[in-house]
């Protein structure tokens, strides 16, 4: 409110310098052109005199004769135009120090709003207009493939833009299109089987699994192939099964791989995970000839400095599930919910970070 005050402050300044000389009277003007005129020929006409170019007699008329002049000239200035003249201009300045801020709001009301809230930068890269060149983009690549329907790179291209689109059932289409005009491979099956589960709401369909199956005949070590063939197995009840298939998937991701986390949590899921947080292979040979009560209290350890660094970095999305999932095979259920809840409140202001965050709890259980 003290900033709306002083802007109309400086807004009522600002006219008042402008208008202060419409509202102040305007005498010398008039009086200075024919009054200063009369005056010099009265000056002239002593000069001439005085150097003999005139005689007495003339010099007595001529002065009657502009005394005259200059008298009615006088007298007309002060008469009723000037004061009509000032009427004028006080009216205008008047008109003008209502009317300017009047007009101002009634062009701001309906196209601002004080209360609107500031749009940050992050969200202003993703809403409305990046989503909707996406589109622009995927109706420009449809058009194309109308015309072109055997172009197996364009096929390519839209596939997996549908699917993040949320518009499955295209992209099933589009799958099987880069299929028929790309050739196989085990990644284009997996991608189709994952396009098949993502319609049907993330449930391992057996049209999915054939998929799956097809692209693990192609290459054993598929991780996509892997992980949803042991989610399937998971969904059929066959827990035993997608614990062997997960650990096995596990034992080949590389540490860095982005996937690495959605395999554990899943083995955390179903029972299979270990009995300690995840550890790196010194600290797990360190630990190897410890007894289980300080086995569990150098644990206890790390999960608490792990709590502790987070605390002061919160922007570590990994740091954060592995505490989760920490507390989660440790049995603190509470403290598990307690840690997700101050996830999410360390990057609410990302949300490429707060969707990869949400995905990493749901794999682990923790929707809400």
């Amino acid at each position: 409110m003290t900033l709306w005050f002083v802007f109309a402050l400086m807004t009522v300044a600002a006219i008042f310098a402008v208008l202060w000389p419409l509202g102040r009277g305007g005498r010398a003007q008039n009086e200075g052109s024919e009054v200063a005129i009369y005056k010099d020929q009265l000056a002239e006409v002593e000069r001439d005199l005085a150097i003999g170019l005139i005689a007495a007699p003339e010099a007595e008329a001529a002065r009657v004769e502009i005394g005259r002049r200059l008298l009615a000239a006088a007298g007309s200035g002060s008469a009723a135009a000037p004061k009509s003249s000032l009427k004028w201009r006080r009216a205008a300045a008047v008109l003008a120090l209502v009317g300017l801020p009047l007009v101002a709001i009634g062009v701001y009301i309906p196209l601002g709003s004080p209360v609107l809230h500031d749009f940050p930068l992050a969200q202003r890269d993703r809403a409305p207009g990046m989503a909707q060149s996406l589109e622009n983009l995927v109706v420009q690549v449809e058009q194309h493939l109308e015309k072109n329907p055997t172009d197996g790179r364009g096929w390519n291209v839209l596939a997996p833009v549908l699917e993040r689109l949320g518009r499955y059932d295209d992209a099933v289409r589009a799958y099987r299109n880069v299929l028929t005009y790309n050739g196989e491979s085990a990644e284009r099956r997996s991608d189709l089987g994952e396009a098949l589960s993502a319609a049907a709401g993330g449930v391992v369909t057996a049209e999915a699994k054939t998929e799956f199956e097809r692209a693990h005949a192609l290459n054993a070590d598929d991780p996509k192939a892997n992980y949803f063939l042991g989610l399937a197995a998971e969904q059929d009840g066959r827990k035993d099964d997608a614990v062997t298939i997960w650990r096995t998937l596990l034992a080949k991701t590389p540490a860095d791989a982005p996937w690495r986390h959605l395999v554990q949590s899943s083995l955390v899921r179903v029972g299979g995970g270990s009995t300690a947080p995840a550890l790196s292979d010194e600290t797990m040979a360190a630990a190897k000839d410890m007894t289980e009560g300080d086995r569990g209290a150098m644990i206890r350890g790390m999960v608490e400095r792990l709590a502790n660094r987070l605390k002061q970095n919160g922007d570590d999305v990994d740091g954060w599930l592995r505490l989760v999932r920490a507390y989660l095979v440790m049995g603190d259920r509470d403290k598990a919910m307690g840690a997700s809840s101050d996830a999410r409140q360390a990057v609410s202001n990302d949300a490429e970070r707060l969707r990869q965050l949400n995905e990493g709890l749901k794999n682990l259980g923790l929707d809400g």
